[in-house]
């Protein structure tokens, strides 16, 4: 490449615009700054540098103030811009293969007759995407087994099980008879070929008589119910007993006791307001209250699974099969994510939680309401 180019020249190569270069140049965001020997301004080998990143940055949908900000930020230079860039096209390479990945759902769901709802459709394009097919859920979230050994004991000698917002199907017992609920039709369509039999229906409008199973369980599942309260009552009435895995929304109870919420997404703050706190659900059905510790190599990969493998939530593959990444929003989630990038980068991380170090297992507000 020559060491100067014309503005054709580089609209030509950058496949972009004459007039959006001389927009670029009037804004002040990626200027020729050389001359030709007939006088005519063209681009140096920096100035094509900061406009490959301004394009870069634009095709992935930012804002052209917001770039500005980025590719004038003192502290990154160029090789920092690229290894941004590269994870940001990887990010956006796995979201598609995240949407083909719910397309095909819906296509097997409906050539098993499954019906999807208007919702789950649109949900295939939207911000909810991951939160209702769980595209990445084989990858990560597999049978964590000291969990599934204290939800087997807290289920006793149960025989009939019913499996409330089941999803895959992950803790579902192997050696009871289960059926499970589950209202999504892609994540239905998404059970392996051995797992219980599925109903689709939710957990406020359960389809079975009073007292029809041992206990019935739900795991992980309650804060995506519409109305938890009415859910574990419905379970009540279903189930001469009820095992719940779930977590304590109050201050004390998430947010602040792990680091990820506290220091880089406070907005998983918003995600739980308003919803009924852990002892309002157990005194719904009189349930008493187990800590659930969770070990530091944690199999399944939920929200708090990494909490002393904290370059684990860098993998855009680990935050796609957890919800609350796509609730917080791309911006909070790129924000948090470059932060914490940075603090293992410099050792502030380890600094910080020098105390988690040695630890085996950690509580982390996760509880089990058994009732």
């Amino acid at each position: 490449m020559k060491e100067h180019l014309t503005v054709g020249r580089v609209a030509e190569l950058a496949g972009v615009s004459v007039r959006t270069l001389h927009h670029y140049d009037e804004i002040g965001l990626a200027r020729p700054s050389a001359r030709s020997a007939a006088g005519y301004r063209v681009y140096s080998a920096a100035d094509v540098e900061r406009l490959r990143e301004v394009l870069a940055y634009r095709r992935l949908g930012f804002g052209l103030r917001e770039i500005a900000d980025l590719v004038d930020d003192p502290d990154t230079d160029a090789v920092a811009h690229l290894h941004r860039l590269r994870r940001l096209l990887l990010e956006q390479r796995d979201r598609a293969a995240a949407t083909v990945t719910a397309i095909d759902a819906e296509l097997a769901a409906r050539a098993r007759g499954i019906h999807t709802t208007s919702e789950e459709q649109l949900m295939v394009f939207g911000a909810r995407l991951y939160e209702s097919i769980g595209s990445a859920y084989p990858a990560t979230r597999r049978t964590e087994p000291r969990i599934a050994a204290q939800v087997l004991a807290a289920l006793g000698d149960a025989r009939t099980v019913l499996n409330v917002g089941a999803g895959t199907g992950s803790y579902e017992p192997r050696d009871r008879d289960v059926i499970a609920v589950e209202p999504s039709a892609a994540m239905r369509a998404q059970r392996p070929p051995d797992a219980a039999p599925c109903v689709a229906a939710s957990a406020e409008r359960l389809p079975f008589a009073d007292g029809s199973f041992d206990p019935a369980m739900a795991f992980s599942t309650l804060h995506h119910w519409d109305d938890p309260v009415a859910g574990l009552r419905e379970m009540r009435r279903v189930a001469r007993r009820v095992v719940v895995f779930t977590h304590d929304t109050s201050e004390a109870g998430w947010r602040h006791r792990f680091w990820l919420s506290r220091d880089y997404l406070p907005e998983v703050a918003g995600l739980v307001a308003g919803r009924p706190p852990v002892d309002e659900l157990a005194r719904a059905i009189g349930a008493r209250m187990e800590p659930v510790l969770v070990p530091w190599d944690c199999a399944d990969g939920f929200f708090e699974a990494y909490w002393r493998r904290p370059a684990a939530y860098l993998e855009e593959p680990v935050r796609r099969a957890v919800s609350v990444w796509s609730r917080v929003g791309p911006e909070a989630e790129r924000r948090a994510v470059d932060a914490l990038d940075a603090d293992l980068a410099s050792g502030r991380w380890a600094e910080r939680n020098r105390d988690l170090v040695d630890l085996e297992a950690a509580e982390l507000g996760l509880r089990l309401l058994i009732a």
